[in-house]
């Protein structure tokens, strides 16, 4: 059976190469007699998955020594609630910036712990933007400021981060590794894997070591970065087949050159489609041009009934996945790092047609 091209957002498109290895030594890991499945997270076998998983990620970003790198679990989600829990200490105040539902979303687990801030909020803004830097109402002495690199329901990105005084901390689950970045601006980032790391399972956290320190002493073990850095992420049972997914992930980055040739082609993909949806009023982007994200490219056509004809007869063409979030409607088509340019030139191919018989 032909694959698919596969535009949701996450869980996302894998490279083909990663899945066609894992499913070779699925059953018997190079030889090991057992799967990597069943193998223990103590043992030989997992032990050079984990560690060249956590070098491949230094080498790509360029990670300082004095970060660690994590493997954590529960997405997202759960880091919304951990990096309060961790980093807002009674008294202290931390900003956020509302961009849109994720954004919002870290926003309302954060005020279960501690005083929030919003220092600048367009989550309903049309078109769907960031703020500008200067737009910030930031809070004196406050203890960080949290923000998301890329909204996807939005489909919105930051093009230059804020200079602040408190540490930045990024949710960067929808566009981590998409380009290069300097770690050395953020105190903490989390990512959760399922769109351009790897399968939903694991979530990384990079984070300056000394601050995660900050966290409250009554703050449960597991609950602890500082406790899982200690342990070098394996203070319980990681999710190992994730991490070994990961780790061919970033392998496959490497051998094809690094942050620097994903980010061109990222670019070269996003251009091809932003192109057709600027050269004709058949098409509507939803994102501000200068926020434009180059993960979530969404958009809408004249009617609604005319975007349910157009997804349908898209996935007819086995182009699927291109349904809007539900919140929002529309179409969206992510297409992260390991989906194929050719499945982008597919779907153009699919929207001057369908604009041929319909606009």
């Amino acid at each position: 059976m032909a694959r698919i091209y596969n535009f949701s957002a996450g869980p996302a498109t894998l490279p083909l190469e990663v899945l066609r290895e894992a499913q070779e030594h699925l059953v018997d890991y190079h030889g090991a007699g057992l799967s990597l499945l069943e193998a223990s997270h103590r043992g030989p076998e997992y032990d050079a998955v984990h560690t060249e998983a956590i070098e491949n990620l230094r080498q790509l970003l360029d990670i300082p020594a004095e970060y660690s790198v994590l493997f954590m679990t529960g997405g997202a989600t759960t880091q919304f609630a951990l990096v309060p829990m961790n980093l807002l200490l009674p008294g202290e105040t931390a900003d956020y910036v509302h961009s849109g539902s994720w954004a919002g979303k870290a926003i309302e687990q954060a005020r279960f712990v501690g005083r929030v801030n919003v220092a600048a909020n367009t989550a309903k803004e049309r078109p769907a933007r960031m703020p500008a830097p200067d737009e910030l109402n930031l809070t004196p002495g406050a203890a960080y400021l949290h923000l998301t690199s890329n909204e996807t329901i939005a489909g919105t990105q930051w093009k230059t981060f804020p200079e602040t005084e408190a540490p930045l901390v990024a949710d960067m689950s929808s566009d981590i590794l998409s380009q290069p970045l300097d770690v050395s601006r953020f105190g903490l980032i989390y990512a959760g894997a399922q769109k351009n790391l790897g399968p939903a399972g694991v979530t990384i956290v990079i984070a300056r070591t000394e601050w995660l320190a900050r966290a409250p002493e009554n703050l449960p073990t597991i609950l602890r970065y500082q406790a899982h850095a200690a342990e070098n992420s394996l203070l319980n049972t990681p999710p190992c087949f994730p991490i070994y997914l990961v780790m061919l992930v970033t392998r496959w980055l490497l051998n094809l050159g690094g942050l620097e040739a994903i980010a061109a082609r990222n670019r070269a993909k996003a251009e091809t489609l932003y192109s057709v949806l600027d050269g004709s009023a058949f098409w509507r982007p939803t994102a501000a041009p200068a926020h434009r994200s180059l993960m979530n490219v969404t958009f809408r056509l004249p009617s609604e009934e005319l975007e349910q004809q157009f997804i349908k007869q898209a996935a007819a063409a086995g182009l699927k996945g291109l349904k809007g979030h539900r919140s929002v409607g529309g179409v969206r088509a992510s297409i992260y790092n390991a989906f194929p340019p050719e499945g982008v030139e597919a779907l153009v191919a699919c929207m001057r047609e369908f604009e041929r018989q319909h606009g």
